[in-house]
């Protein structure tokens, strides 16, 4: 199709086109052509010209950048302003033998003279053409000196998730760059969980009452929320009809994109009027961080405009800055290009030259043979420029795109924050951020309050009901059990029930009106699929769905739930017996293991006393048998606090305080459960909860159509075979009461709010075991719906209030079955619940053995081992055994007599010693003598 385009118009331009032989051979020629293709009508237009014009003059005049070679600038008008039609201007530029084109303005004419660029190899650098599908893989020679809209888009959607906004409308103009441009912002919301609920496309010749027409259907959809994408002519067409229309008051969010920011830089100031149909609205402006060369640049801009009376008003955009700075990247690759040894030639394509024809001079265009090293450079540069730091990502694109977020209001704008690419929303510079770790979670995002259409502070609901006389479709189960929740009133279309004077008093909290009617969903026959209706809301059939509907896993992964208005999970019912009272019932308290260990510590505490209190008192000592009897009465007697034997140890004692308190407790623990034995009616039940289900293979019931049965399936393990669906309580009942004997169940699963109305008048069954769901129910509407958020509001606050106590009291609260006080078998008591007791007695028990133990070997030393060494003279005192004996008879002694033994043996040992010095000093006075006379005889 391209090729058919140059046939045609090489025809319709025979003759226009010129060699410009103006390059000699040598490596670096005097000068470079380069072309621009703008429209220059327009006040962007103008400003842009004279933007390039002002980078040509300062590089030609500046050595440092290609030494003497000049650049010589081909403008070429664009005065079509169409992508067909402006084939005609580029083939003039490029005829030209231009190594590069500095343009076009637009995306459209971008997608159609890109593939000429492609085949002739010469780089198209755009600063304004920013539609994201232009992308360097497709289009290798074009190449963008400017941000893509893809990050405006992402700023957008930001904007939109920031302030909890779900559902947007996009107006845009049906041309390439609105299509695609609107294509990213999608994306970027779908990320965020939001999407355009409504796109509007416009004509670009469209007129005034075609605009109304198409803004007419935008005020009649639900969404508020109106991103527009259009460009600097056609943007204040659309903003004045939609003035007219009422559309720029309360309520509404207008966004708009890059185009109103540079509108309102180049035509400043704006007049009144274009001020007023703008007020509140949003956009993003092209951030450049603040430096010198900027603040040169805006000083000289004023010098720049001064001088013609047209140009008199234009002010600073990003457009101009980025113009500027297109030149310079230009002029630096072209300079790193030459010295690198390259030269400029171009050369036939032999594509052109196989087609024939008398008036086409298809010679006249040739190929730049060296397109691909200076696109090479082009992206290769890393300059600071007038926009700021100007260098290439490895996916080619400019790096730290950022953007200011302004906010138009009163006679000017006020900027509420910023957005870039590393750090999202924020009320500080980009730069500043560019320091610290990168930090895009939704806590961190922070703007300004801006000021909202209609001159209001208060954040618009981004939402209303659509305006078409639609009424939103509300599901509601019609089952054949349970009226007291939902049911249809007999001969009309309303509904009645807990479910639905919930949802009644929930919507007349809102500070809107909802329009809606109750669609019944079921045959009334069976109880109909809950998850079914809820699937039913994902395909449009119903706007949502009210009733005793329990929030699920199954079911939250297609719609979205308000806040639960009640609790109810599964439960196991099964019928029960009378449990008549025995003669054993006095052992019903305990169970065998607790009987069993605590008269193991009745006589192991009693041992224990025995053992520390034997050696001191004559109450536990005497004959065997008689010390036996002794320890098992004192055990038992402590029972009832009625031992007669008196501690005197002070080890005894501390054991004895110790395991009264167990006793204490162990009494008051068993004299209640007794109690409650005896006094409460009993009931029995082989099912114990939903373990004894599992295990067993008896049938199971379940209302048919509750998600009990999935979930006893997929997520318990229980065989479907086993699974018997009950439509109605009467049924269930029955079918409870046969058993599985006589073509029963063994028992019937539902959720504890059915069952709490089901057991009220049904004292033969009752609930087994514990709740092994927690569920709740709640009213579904669809995915990301703002009337979810705001009913779950108004359901709280009915919580807060009582409302919903209130409501709850007037359907479900029933008279309680008479064996109301009845118990579910004996909730005996455990081991478990005492063992800590026991652990302390028996610690307490084991201290003292030891203290007692150490006491003993001391006296055993004391008393007995020194005595035998002191009589035996050293000797050994005999074998272990012998030895052990000796301890044990000691141990067994009571510790008076040793004491007294003790005593007298170290009196006789007193004695004893008096005596022999006697003798010996007696007998030493006769010896003496003798001893002198035989010293007199030596």
């Amino acid at each position: 199709m391209i090729l058919a385009w140059l046939l045609v118009l090489m025809a319709l331009s025979n003759g226009f086109f010129s060699n410009g032989d103006g390059m000699h051979n040598s490596t670096i020629p005097d000068f470079v052509n380069i072309g621009a293709l703008f429209s220059f009508n327009t006040s962007v237009g103008r400003s842009i010209k004279i933007a390039i014009k002002a980078a040509i003059e300062d590089i030609n005049s500046d050595p440092t950048i290609l030494g003497k070679t000049k650049l010589n600038l081909s403008l070429q008008e664009d005065s079509k302003y169409r992508g067909f039609l402006s084939i005609s201007e580029v083939l003039q530029v490029m005829a030209r033998r231009t190594v590069a084109i500095i343009g076009p303005h637009s995306s459209v004419t971008a997608h159609v003279i890109t593939h000429i660029a492609n085949e002739l190899q010469v780089p198209l650098l755009s600063f304004s053409a920013l539609d994201p599908t232009l992308s360097s893989l497709q289009f290798p020679f074009f190449i963008r000196t400017c941000h893509s809209d893809l990050y405006q888009m992402t700023a957008i959607a930001d904007i939109v998730n920031y302030h909890d906004w779900k559902d947007v409308i996009a107006v845009y103009l049906d041309d390439d760059n609105g299509r695609n441009g609107i294509g990213a912002l999608g994306d970027k919301l779908a990320e965020r969980r939001c999407r355009i609920s409504y796109k509007a496309p416009l004509s670009p010749d469209a007129s005034m009452e075609e605009i109304s027409n198409v803004l007419v259907q935008v005020a009649l959809a639900e969404s508020r929320v109106i991103v527009v994408h259009a460009n600097t002519q056609f943007g204040p067409k659309l903003f004045s009809v939609a003035k007219n229309l009422g559309m720029m008051g309360t309520g509404y969010v207008w966004i708009a994109t890059a185009f109103l920011s540079a509108l309102l830089d180049i035509n400043s100031p704006l007049s009144s009027d274009s001020l007023d149909d703008i007020q509140g609205v949003l956009t993003p402006r092209m951030y450049t961080p603040d430096s010198q060369l900027q603040r040169r640049f805006a000083s000289r801009w004023k010098n720049l405009t001064s001088g013609n009376t047209a140009n008199a008003h234009l002010g600073l955009s990003f457009l101009p800055i980025y113009a500027y700075d297109t030149v310079y990247v230009l002029a630096h690759a072209l300079d790193a290009f030459f010295k690198q040894g390259n030269q400029i030639t171009f050369s036939t394509d032999s594509k052109l030259s196989s087609i024939h024809g008398d008036n086409l001079n298809l010679e006249a265009l040739k190929i730049f043979n060296e397109g691909n090293l200076l696109r090479s450079n082009i992206y290769e540069v890393n300059m600071t420029g007038v926009s700021g730091p100007f260098k290439y990502t490895s996916d080619r694109n400019l790096v730290n795109p950022a953007y200011e977020i302004i906010n138009v209001i009163g006679t000017g704008t006020r900027r509420i924050g910023y957005w870039s690419n590393y750090s999202g929303l924020s009320v500080v510079p980009p730069e500043t951020l560019y320091s610290k770790p990168a930090n895009l979670s939704r806590e961190n995002q922070k703007l300004f309050a801006p000021i909202w259409p209609g001159n209001t502070g208060e954040r618009p609901r981004g939402w209303v009901f659509p305006n078409n006389g639609r009424l939103l479709k509300i599901g509601v189960p019609k089952g054949v059990s349970y009226k007291e929740f939902v049911s249809q009133i007999e001969g009309t279309d309303t509904f009645e029930g807990f479910c639905i004077d919930v949802f009644l008093a929930a919507v007349s909290l809102l500070s809107y009106a909802v329009p809606y009617k109750f669609v019944p969903y079921g045959e009334g026959k069976n109880n109909p699929s809950m998850t079914e209706l809820v699937r039913l809301i994902t395909t449009g059939e119903f706007d949502g769905a009210v009733g005793d509907i329990a929030i699920t896993t199954e079911r939250t992964r297609m719609v979205d739930f308000t806040q639960p208005y009640i609790e109810s999970g599964l439960v196991v019912v099964a019928p029960v017996r009378k449990e008549e009272s025995n003669a054993l019932a006095f052992l019903a308290p305990f169970t065998p293991k607790m009987w069993c260990v605590t008269a193991i510590f009745f006589i192991l505490v009693g041992a224990v006393v025995w053992i520390l209190e034997h050696r001191v008192n004559d109450e536990f000592r005497g004959p065997p048998k008689k010390q036996v009897v002794t320890v098992l009465w004192f055990s038992f007697s402590t029972m009832f606090f009625s031992h007669r034997e008196n501690t005197v140890s002070a080890l005894g004692r501390f054991v004895l305080i110790i395991w009264l308190f167990v006793v204490l407790i162990i009494n008051s623990s068993y004299t209640a459960s007794l109690t409650s034995i005896l006094t409460v009616q009993q009931l029995y039940s082989p099912i114990k909860g939903i373990e004894s289900l599992v295990i067993g293979k008896e049938p199971i019931g379940y209302t048919q159509g509750s998600f009990a049965r999935n979930y006893l399936v997929h997520e318990i393990g229980i065989n479907e075979s086993r699974l018997v669906p009950l439509t109605t309580t009467e049924e269930a009942a029955k079918a409870l009461r046969k058993g599985p004997e006589n073509g029963g169940v063994a028992a019937y699963i539902d959720e504890r709010a059915y069952t709490d109305i089901f057991l009220s008048s049904r004292c033969d069954l009752t609930v087994v075991g514990q709740e092994f769901t927690r569920n709740g129910w709640g009213f579904a509407f669809p995915r990301d719906s703002p009337l979810a958020v705001d009913l779950s509001t108004a359901i709280l606050q009915m919580i807060d209030n009582g409302d919903l106590q209130r409501i709850h009291d007037k359907w479900l609260l029933s008279s309680a079955c008479l064996s109301q006080g009845a118990k579910l078998e004996v909730e005996r008591l455990q081991l478990k619940s005492f063992w800590g007791l026991y652990v302390i007695c028996g610690l307490a028990c084991l201290l003292a053995l030891l203290v007692y133990l150490i006491q003993i070997w001391r006296q055993y030393h004391k008393h007995y081992v020194s005595e035998e060494l002191d009589s035996s003279d050293g000797q050994s005192l005999g074998s272990k055994s012998s030895r052990l004996k000796t301890f044990l008879s000691f141990a067994d002694e009571k510790e008076e007599t040793v004491k007294s033994r003790s005593k007298r043996r170290k009196m006789e040992r007193i004695s004893y010693r008096s005596s022999e010095g006697s003798s010996s000093i007696s007998s030493n006075k006769g010896y003496a003598p003798r001893r002198s006379e035989c010293a007199s005889e030596v």
